[in-house]
């Protein structure tokens, strides 16, 4: 299988599907004076760079943790650019055998990055080979079969690996303790994302006033991806259905049509807290059973759904599982009954910045 091929839960056309990646792509910085946000991490790395620069040296390795969407590929190729080098991208399970990481790691030139996506899905493996390359630029093979066989070893050049996770405690103690530098990236402020959303709306050509911005920032979830996706849809309905400018009500009625309310929550978010506020109402609810009623991966719940959604304090996690708070039950309209988190506190105001 393709590295570059995801699984997803719904079906999209591959014409849209690369359109989508190509959009992102183009929208991303490529320098760290452009990335915005993560404003202790961009000056870290700021400082390693220059560090490595005036050595003349390579990069320390580096794990970028976090959740999805906040910019770790991004971060990763941005210091390839910084330090002047090539960077190789790929993901954990692409790398589904040694001959496939030796064949990378001995293509890699003099202080080159590599960069592993979802490392914590390494075979095992392909993990313990990773591990003398990183500390010994060495990689280690076995040539032959039976008694005849023997022990290699190849020299690497100097390289970086760097290496994202949305599961930093998935990583086994050997190879987290490989990395010399561990940044969290996390959700970002409303501000950055106007900022974002007005940088890619330059990028596009997209006329976007501030009313606007604010209104697509506050929706995404702490998250640019988002901001440039839902920029992307509110574009598309400026286009057919306004005058091409959007604005704060463009804004809102586009991501009306996207069924993303006032709080940024979608269909999959207010499907999970009706599952939560339903029939298992009251009663914690484990992540397999949420994946099955919503039809979606428990990865997925866990990953995505799930930290938005505590974040702004509509599900708790308990040791027995996940209750929803009453904030939930306000937000959907439903009564909150006796007992429930938060019922004496007041409504959260999901509409604020």
């Amino acid at each position: 299988m393709s590295e570059d091929v995801v699984v997803q839960p719904r079906v999209v056309a591959p014409v849209e599907l690369e359109e989508e990646r190509a959009a992102e792509v183009a929208l991303r910085p490529r320098r760290l004076d452009e990335f915005v946000g993560q404003r202790s991490v961009h000056e870290q790395v700021r400082i390693l760079v220059d560090a490595a620069q005036q050595r003349g040296d390579a990069l320390d390795h580096v794990l970028l943790y976090g959740p999805p969407g906040l910019g770790k590929t991004t971060l990763a190729q941005i210091i390839a650019n910084e330090m002047g080098v090539n960077a190789r991208l790929t993901s954990g399970p692409a790398l589904e055998h040694q001959g496939m990481l030796a064949s990378v790691l001995t293509s890699l030139d003099e202080r080159d990055v590599f960069f592993i996506d979802e490392v914590h899905r390494l075979n095992r493996a392909v993990e313990e080979a990773l591990y003398p390359a990183m500390e010994d630029l060495a990689f280690d093979f076995v040539a032959g079969k039976g008694a005849g066989a023997q022990t290699l070893r190849l020299t690497l050049n100097r390289f970086t690996v760097i290496a994202a996770t949305t599961r930093a405690g998935a990583l086994g103690g050997p190879l987290r303790d490989r990395f010399g530098v561990t940044f969290r990236l996390d959700y970002y402020d409303v501000d950055d994302l106007v900022a974002i959303a007005r940088r890619s709306a330059h990028i596009m050509g997209v006329q976007l006033d501030d009313d606007g911005a604010e209104l697509i920032a506050s929706r995404s979830r702490g998250t640019p991806r988002i901001t440039n996706r839902l920029l992307r849809r509110a574009r598309d309905y400026a286009q057919v259905r306004a005058d091409g400018r959007v604005t704060a009500e463009v804004a809102t009625a586009a991501l009306e049509v996207l069924g993303i309310d006032a709080g940024g929550l979608d269909e999959m978010d207010r499907r999970v807290l009706a599952v939560l506020t339903g029939a298992l109402r009251g009663q914690p609810v484990g992540v397999q059973t949420i994946a099955v009623s919503v039809q979606e991966e428990p990865e997925t719940i866990e990953d995505v759904v799930e930290p938005f959604l505590i974040r702004l304090g509509l599900v708790a996690r308990t040791p027995r599982g996940r209750v929803a708070t009453a904030g939930a039950y306000r937000h959907l309209g439903v009564p909150v009954p006796t007992g429930a988190l938060g019922a004496d506190e007041a409504q959260p105001d999901l509409f604020a910045r």
